[in-house]
């Protein structure tokens, strides 16, 4: 009869186990050196080895002639227990066996001595699910149980389990596995038993299983039948996966406003047998991914989980900012968990996609959020430039950066000092001041670099960008012409109105007015000056 492979290679030996070798050892050294505790406590995920080292070590503390702390795997009691003749070794589900009754009629049995065996070992399994009663029946066989007698506890839920048993136990947490101690042995069971397995389909099971490695071999099972190798292509299509190619192409449409084309995709996928739970899970990974590495600059990339190439990835970093992932994160999580709820998948999946296409549809606070970011970030200093002006000259490289091209150095001659001395360039001569009662538009973008260390970076950009604000020197009076109402709001403050002045005034040899004049405000909402920004986009 056909066994499963994650049955078929559970390791039978704590060298065999991947990716816990810190509990693993330190249960070989007590096994050789006899320090066996009575009790122990087996927490982490689901399929990460906890039952797997359960049964190794019920079967190390019986075995005639163990290998430096291994079972030999060899003797009658190995055999005995490996096949299920010896029945002093009990595994026992707390899932279906969680009653009273269940744990006193277990402790009664408990007395009685093993009879071929050196102790009588209980694996109990989801220990989590016994009822307080049934918890209060085991805690004093718990604490002091007789010579013979082990118990072995295995959770997934530790914090479901009383304080009281778990200071009764020696207590290891088993961890996650690591994505490429997973994929190696995937490769070593797909060699064993003839399955052509690609690397990059190893990787990419890996990826899937979350840690654990009885899924990873499960998600191997369910896609040998598949036809030629079992590669990434193979595996997305055995699985109803969307693919990376198509999550990043969703993500990228969604990035730019373009809900259509992501919606279009969605039905395609769907047509064609994709799960909607797992496409918006993999969106979900991917903006995760995005997040990590904006946020976690040194060290991040450990933290990916390396399912999209590098340009990929930097093309999508620049079009998000970190609280636009985040409220795409939110939006996704919260669908995803109520996709089990749902009368209708394919609908709320589609209303997903709508409110991470327009953040102006999510009315949380996290929507706002993006919504603000999205706006400080076309109020960027420096401006585009206005469309049909000419790129202003390449600064030289020893420029520091934010300095203006004035501030730069001289370039060197290349047929270097003539006559033995270098021949300073001839200072650049002060523009003329304009006479006055004459409109000058000149003035303004003149007086700019002088401005730039003098007013805080808040108003610097209002005042430095074209479309937000131009200047008119008609005779002894400068007027700011603010384009919306929220950029005079910034500039016409006394402080910054006395430094425009003072400037003006040391340029042109005369006191200048400065005011500041803006067009009646209209709805003022979010969305109009989202509006305005776009024509800054270059």
């Amino acid at each position: 009869m056909y066994q499963a492979l994650y049955r078929k290679y559970r390791p039978r030996t704590f060298t065999d186990v991947v990716g816990q070798a810190h509990i693993t050892d330190t249960l070989r050294r007590q096994v050789a050196e006899n320090r066996l505790s009575h009790a122990y406590l087996f927490t982490g995920t689901r399929g990460t080895g906890k039952t797997t080292c359960a049964k190794i070590l019920a079967k190390a503390v019986n075995c005639q002639h163990p290998v430096d702390g291994d079972p030999c795997n060899a003797c009658a009691a190995c055999k005995g227990l490996d096949s299920g003749a010896i029945l002093d070794v009990l595994e026992l589900d707390a899932a279906s066996n969680n009653s009273v009754d269940y744990v006193r009629a277990l402790r009664d049995e408990a007395v009685y001595t093993p009879g071929s065996v050196k102790k009588r070992v209980y694996i109990i399994d989801e220990v989590h699910m016994l009822s307080n009663a049934a918890f209060n029946a085991l805690l004093k066989i718990l604490e002091e149980p007789p010579e013979h007698l082990m118990f072995i506890l295995a959770t997934t839920e530790v914090h479901k389990v009383l304080p009281t048993i778990k200071s009764r136990c020696q207590q290891f947490a088993f961890k996650r596995i690591l994505p490429g101690d997973i994929a190696a042995r995937l490769t070593y069971v797909a060699g064993q038993e003839g399955i052509p397995l690609t690397q990059d389909g190893a990787d990419l099971l890996a990826r899937l299983a979350d840690g654990g490695m009885r899924d990873a071999l499960s998600l191997l099972d369910q896609c040998r039948g598949q036809a030629g190798a079992i590669d990434q292509q193979s595996i997305v299509a055995a699985l109803g996966m969307a693919g990376n190619l198509e999550t990043a192409k969703m993500l990228e449409e969604l990035a730019r406003g373009d809900t259509a084309g992501a919606l279009r995709d969605l039905d395609r996928l769907y047509t064609a047998g994709k799960d909607v739970k797992t496409m918006l899970g993999e969106l979900s990974g991917l903006c995760r991914d995005l997040l990590i590495r904006k946020t976690a600059l040194q060290g991040g990339t450990a933290l990916l989980t390396g399912g999209y190439d590098d340009v990929t990835m930097r093309g999508l970093s620049e079009q998000l900012t970190a609280p636009r992932l985040i409220q795409m994160l939110t939006v996704l999580q919260q669908t995803v968990g109520d996709l089990a709820r749902s009368g209708n998948q394919r609908t709320d999946a589609e209303l997903c996609l709508i409110r991470l296409g327009d953040p102006s549809l999510d009315g949380s606070a996290l929507g706002l959020s993006a919504r603000v970011a999205q706006l400080e970030a076309m109020m960027a200093y420096p401006p585009a430039r206005p469309q049909g002006q000419s790129a202003p000259a390449k600064q030289p490289e020893s420029a520091p950066l934010g300095e203006d091209a004035g501030d730069a150095p001289p370039p060197e001659d290349p047929e270097g000092p003539r006559n033995g001395t270098a021949e300073p360039s001839p200072p650049e001569p002060a523009p003329a001041a304009p006479p006055a009662g004459a409109e000058d538009r000149d003035f303004w973008p003149a007086l700019l670099p002088g401005l730039k260390p003098l007013l805080s970076p808040a108003v610097w950009p209002f005042v430095s960008n074209p479309a937000m604000a131009t200047g008119v020197l008609n005779g002894d009076e400068l007027t700011l012409e603010a384009k919306v109402s929220v950029t005079k709001s910034m500039i016409d403050k006394p402080e910054v109105l006395d430094t425009i002045a003072r400037t003006a005034q040391d340029r042109l040899g005369r006191p200048i007015r400065v005011t500041v004049t803006a067009p009646a405000p209209t709805a003022g909402n979010l969305d109009d000056l989202l509006a305005m920004g776009r024509q800054w986009e270059s």
